[in-house]
């Protein structure tokens, strides 16, 4: 599956997802901007990988790549969006996550694949479990506006996303924009 039928325009489907600070977000609902990091999976220190893991390209990473987040957001902050993160993991699993890196944003459960599911995202297989494709979306009242797919350097990704955001949706970019008209 891939991330083709993700276009600019689409709604995010209307479905409550557990987060980690024990509340639910419904991206649906959400007025202004969003990035959503979608990862599939993250490991724990002493805990094996998914059978294959280490044979899957692009698999590794999400550990990085939310760091990367995490030191990012007040860059994020500054361009008046908001960072989420997103897996098939349990929310206590996605918890202690939270507390070991230390992240400043919420990682929302889609345990049940139904968020998956509505928006076709892609995913894959290890040992017998299906895993979400590492993208992300840029979201803007509740609607899709990039999808960034493949990431193909996990770590530096919030750079990128950042950037993007930046160059077209920063605050100074809009009053410049307008100046100009």
């Amino acid at each position: 599956m891939t991330a083709d039928l993700l276009t600019p325009g689409l709604a995010l489907p209307l479905i409550s997802l557990p987060a980690t600070d024990g509340g639910n977000v419904s991206l649906a609902t959400l007025l202004g901007r969003s990035v959503v990091a979608v990862y599939p999976w993250t490991g724990r220190p002493g805990h094996p990988n998914p059978p294959g893991w280490d044979d899957i390209p692009g698999a590794h990473g999400s550990t990085p790549e939310l760091e990367g987040f995490r030191d990012a957001v007040d860059g994020f902050a500054r361009c008046e969006t908001r960072v989420f993160g997103l897996s098939g993991q349990a929310t206590d699993y996605q918890q202690e996550l939270v507390e070991r890196l230390g992240l400043n944003f919420q990682l929302l459960s889609d345990v049940g694949g139904h968020f998956a599911g509505a928006l076709g995202l892609p995913s894959f297989t290890a040992g017998e479990e299906n895993y979400l494709k590492r993208l992300t979306l840029v979201a803007a009242d509740a609607r899709i506006e990039k999808v960034f797919c493949p990431v193909s350097d996990a770590a530096a990704h919030a750079g990128e996303v950042l950037a993007y955001l930046t160059n077209y949706y920063s605050p100074s970019a809009s009053s410049s924009a307008s100046s100009t008209e």
